[in-house]
């Protein structure tokens, strides 16, 4: 579909001549001319130079840098790259949608949006690509320190508890419930259970193991169904299988039935009941 020229020339707020503005760069971007695309746009040739370069400070306005049109990035890794926060900066500069970038960049929408939120200048909330990739890079070295280990407080208090055969889940929820303006004192149950059972961590004492109610010093594997535990402890009786006296329904407690095929065995049982 070709651009027309919008016929009502009204101020459109914060969104004013977003359109206009990706249709000039798509132009320039071709390789017309600044001139020939003022005029395709239907802009002002100031307009398109302002676009172009950018504008000087001024007494009321601060400088406003020129727009860098990036080219559309696409990454096989599952991690944000420099050139695709580079390409988000410049769109949520030019009031972008979220999905839009999304699209452009082949990721989901939900991981623009957390990009956009978690990486963002937490006093006056300006997207920087650099300081982006900055704290998007201190979060990720690995192996990252547990809370247990290095809070010296807080181990004491999970060896404590543990002594007392407390399990890690009423530890955790004693932790919140003592300490509650104190998140570095908040952990989760899988992290006391970790330093249980990783090996050369040494975040808490190896006899603590045997404190638990499971007694176990390692994990049981789940992953495969063999080794998983059955969901009922006796086998299930079919109900092909069940006794001839059930049939009868002589018995009050025959009437129930399985829950799963109540609605279709004693439907005609219902029927008789009514009637009689």
């Amino acid at each position: 579909m070709a651009f027309e020229i919008r016929k009502i020339r009204l101020s459109q707020g914060a969104r004013k001549l977003v359109r206009e503005r990706e249709e000039y760069f798509r132009l320039m971007d071709q390789g017309v001319s600044s001139r020939e695309a003022c005029r395709i746009v239907g802009i002002n040739r100031r307009t398109g130079k302002r676009w172009r370069n950018g504008t000087a400070p001024t007494k009321k306005r601060p400088a406003r840098p020129a727009r860098v049109r990036a080219r559309r990035v696409v990454s096989p890794s599952r991690h944000l790259t420099l050139e695709e926060r580079l390409y988000i900066a410049d769109q949520v500069w030019a009031k972008v949608s979220v999905r839009r970038i999304a699209a452009d960049l082949e990721r989901s929408a939900s991981t623009i949006s957390r990009e956009i939120r978690r990486n963002r200048h937490p006093v006056n909330g300006q997207y920087r690509p650099h300081a982006a990739q900055a704290r998007a890079d201190s979060r990720r070295p690995r192996p990252k320190h547990s809370k247990i280990g290095t809070n010296p407080e807080l181990r004491n208090f999970v060896q404590d508890h543990l002594g007392r055969r407390w399990s890690p889940e009423q530890i955790c929820r004693a932790l919140r419930s003592q300490f509650p303006d104190r998140p570095k004192m908040h952990v989760v149950h899988e992290t006391v259970y970790q330093a249980l059972y990783i090996q050369g961590r040494g975040e808490l004492r190896r006899e603590l193991a045997h404190a638990l109610r499971t007694g176990r010093v390692r994990r049981k594997p789940r992953r495969q169904a063999q080794q998983r535990q059955p969901r009922y402890s006796h086998p299930m009786v079919m109900i092909s299988d069940r006794p001839a006296e059930v049939d009868d329904r002589a018995i009050p407690g025959h009437w129930e039935g399985d829950r799963a095929t109540r609605s279709c065995t004693n439907l005609s049982g219902l029927t008789d009941w009514r009637g009689s």
